[in-house]
């Protein structure tokens, strides 16, 4: 009785742990922060704020290193303070997050007032978010992309679909509500495949005219409406490089901004090593072919500025380590190892 009696206890605490732990904790406050208008507005007294200008983060420069400042509300207050026209400009805040310690985290876009002025006051620049995001250190690069989207999808559903009347911003910037129809609106992301093509001894790589010099990167798209993860990446495959999938398999996900807010999901794809000639869909894509093991791994080495060379030609390079993409090359790369 006592063996049951202890075990009993030892399950008991260890649930009542989980339920109170740090993260429950902190998930909990965030979602009490969405629901209760009073308590977010409270809590943008004591928060801290990532400014952004017409949704470029604000980054400083100390020696060879940028970082993410994030500003007091007792900070805010005094560089608002010298904008007439700033007023209002806290309630423009959105809620991205909080510390372990509750400490909430607030985004701000400061586009209508003067650029320079802020950039002059706060010692740093407003940076456009695709240099931001490799540049500074990877666990501000997430906070930044989600900032950044969720700025974006508010300025962008200021009327309401369905009536054209204003809709409005809860203090959370967790929806939008319009007045006149009751209609709530809630921040999206769209899903998007993106799959590491290989024959079993190489991978496929491909490049779009838009891309720098150089770049190769794993296939991607968008899912269609009606259907699955499967089904977007053997279309995808097919569609832009004319292979046919013969099994495929997930390996992360990831939150990206661009074009706009954006659910990576990342697959390996495997096709015949017998039918793998590339038909490629020159309106997609200005390049597509086959990279061995070797290859692989040299361009794993290179950064955009070391793959120029002195005749004018740029060597392959891949994405760094902030995508996914990385990810699923470094992933083959491990798996050929093996």
């Amino acid at each position: 009785m006592a063996v049951v009696y202890q075990a009993l206890h030892r399950r008991v605490s260890s649930l009542v742990c989980r339920l109170h732990s740090t993260y429950v904790r902190k998930m909990r406050y965030l979602n009490r922060l969405k629901e209760d208008d009073s308590l977010c507005r409270q809590a943008q007294a004591s928060g801290t704020f990532y400014l952004f200008h017409n949704l470029s983060p604000f980054l400083q420069k100390v020696g060879k290193k940028y970082l993410v400042p994030q500003l007091s509300a007792a900070e805010m207050k005094r560089i608002l303070e010298t904008f007439p026209e700033a007023e209002q400009q806290l309630e423009n805040s959105v809620l991205i997050g909080c510390s372990d310690e509750h400490r909430p985290h607030f985004a701000l876009d400061l586009g209508a007032l003067d650029k320079s002025a802020i950039e002059s006051e706060l010692q740093g620049s407003f940076t456009d978010l695709r240099k931001a995001l490799f540049v500074v250190d990877g666990k501000d690069s997430p906070l930044l992309a989600s900032a950044q989207s969720l700025l974006r999808w508010h300025d962008s559903h200021q009327y309401c679909s369905r009536t054209g009347q204003p809709t409005q911003k809860n203090p959370a910037g967790s929806k939008r509500v319009c007045q006149a129809s009751g209609v709530t609106y809630y921040p999206q992301m769209s899903p998007v495949v993106i799959t590491l093509v290989s024959d079993g001894s190489r991978c496929l790589l491909a490049r779009q005219p838009s891309f720098p010099a150089g770049m190769f990167t794993a296939l991607s798209g968008f899912c269609d409406m009606g259907e699955s993860v499967e089904e977007t990446v053997r279309r995808e495959v097919a569609e832009e490089v004319g292979l046919e999938v013969e099994s495929l398999r997930y390996s992360a996900s990831q939150h990206w901004p661009f074009p706009s807010s954006s659910l990576m999901i990342a697959c390996h794809a495997l096709v015949g090593a017998q039918r793998a000639e590339i038909s490629m869909d020159s309106l997609e894509l200005e390049e597509a072919r086959w990279f061995g093991l070797e290859e692989i791994v040299e361009g794993l080495k290179r950064e955009p500025r070391s793959s120029r060379q002195d005749d004018g030609s740029v060597l392959p390079w891949f994405p760094p380590k902030q995508a996914i993409a990385h990810q699923l090359i470094r992933e083959w790369v491990q798996q050929q190892g093996a």
